[in-house]
């Protein structure tokens, strides 16, 4: 009998957009579509070399992501998921997402996704407030949005999920109400909520420097607060801080990067996890086409972490996820005691942040929204147990285990 293939990810970057939002940080590019024959030539070229050192393995999972993959164009979009499925073993069941924005959207590509195989899209909606919309420069209005779901449904798209954002300049607890009632309305599978994040270096930044101001911290956890409970109402599952689904549709892609699965990533900027090495790509689009034409490494950083050493990650990453972290799980993944962590989630289990349900440790809506806090004490708490343990192995006082 063959042994059974690992389960893997793939995630091709596509750093192409129409123009850039104010607040985003991803590596993306507005005005530079006379570059994108050259990188789709480079991508395929990638797929195919980097296809050797994943022939153990079975794709479950694809992810086009941005910028802006609808507007790099269905063509080319077909051409790289039919150079996956010619080089990779793609699994019949895979899910294969596509993010796109709303003004670069049509039935008859989206149709043409459809049949290539694409069978999941992330839209970009953002906001239901033209006001708001404006403020963060999307390429997009509202009515837009609407006609691009119309059109993903008429394409018989049944998997759609729809990205919004709280905090956003000029924001109000009702007008976030109302881009949230809006999204619902157009029946999406999945949800993500994601609070504003001021990254240094984008136009949001500059304007926040100069004296811009946002919702305040309050505001935006009771627009937080607000919508676990709305979605939970109507049966939204909340699996992840920012994601709800519908009961088996939340983003399995995006679940091998919290529960520390395989992934290979393409493209600048690209990160992978795969074969015990963490890498990533460097973010420039013309080093990274020249450097795989010439065969040479178009590495950022590349660095072995072994299964036994991730207790780190597993602590971060699980402690993001509605189903928690587990004391039986991390003694037997990582030889450690779990109890220096324990304490620090019983500390917030008495304050109503953190709680115990199955055996697992899961933070509450409320911790979620101090979560930065009570994961940076729990790794501290780790770490006090590490160096404890090294300088007992040092003096060679093996009672201490």
């Amino acid at each position: 009998m063959k042994p059974e293939k690992k389960p893997l990810g793939l995630y091709i970057h596509i750093p192409f957009c129409r123009s850039k939002c104010d607040y985003c940080d991803f590596y993306s590019l507005a005005g530079h579509e006379e570059g994108m024959d050259n990188y789709q030539r480079a991508l395929l070229a990638h797929l195919k070399e980097t296809a050797l050192s994943a022939r153990s393995f079975s794709v479950d999972t694809i992810y086009f992501g941005g910028g802006a993959p609808s507007f790099y164009g269905e063509k080319r979009l077909r051409e790289l998921l039919s150079a996956v499925k010619k080089h990779y073993r793609v699994d019949r069941d895979a899910e294969i997402t596509f993010e796109a924005n709303p003004d670069s959207v049509s039935f008859r590509a989206l149709r043409a996704l459809r049949r290539a195989g694409f069978n999941r899209i992330s839209m970009g909606l953002q906001s239901a407030c033209p006001a708001e919309l404006l403020s963060i420069h999307r390429p997009h209005t509202v009515e837009q949005g609407g006609e691009a779901v119309a059109a993903a449904r008429k394409a018989k798209l049944k998997n759609l999920s729809l990205d919004l954002i709280y905090g956003l300049p000029g924001q109000t607890m009702d007008s976030w109400q109302r881009s949230v009632e809006y999204a619902l309305s157009l029946g999406p599978e999945h949800l993500s909520c994601y609070g504003l994040k001021v990254e240094e270096g984008t136009a949001l930044a500059a304007r926040v420097s100069r004296g811009e101001a946002l919702p305040d911290d309050d505001a935006q956890a009771d627009m937080y607060l607000w919508t676990v409970e709305r979605l939970r109402a109507l049966g939204y599952e909340q699996y992840e801080i920012s994601n709800f689904a519908r009961p088996g549709r939340a983003s399995r892609h995006n679940m091998k990067y919290w529960t520390l699965g395989e992934y290979a990533g393409f493209g600048p900027g690209a990160h992978s996890d795969l074969g015990d090495v963490r890498y990533a790509y460097l973010r420039s689009l013309d080093t990274y086409c020249a450097g795989v034409e010439a065969g040479v490494s178009v590495l950022e950083s590349s660095e072995r972490i072994p299964p036994r050493e991730r207790d780190i990650e597993y602590v971060m990453l699980g402690l993001r996820l509605t189903q928690g972290i587990s004391r039986q799980e991390f003694e037997n993944r990582y030889r450690l005691p779990f109890a220096p962590i324990q304490s620090v989630l019983e500390r917030f289990h008495a304050s109503g942040h953190a709680a115990l349900v199955g055996g697992r440790w899961r933070l509450t809506p409320e911790g979620f929204l101090v979560s930065n806090q009570i994961i940076g004490q729990a790794l501290e708490a780790l770490a006090g147990e590490k160096l404890r343990r090294e300088e007992a192995n040092a003096r060679h006082d093996y009672r201490v285990r």
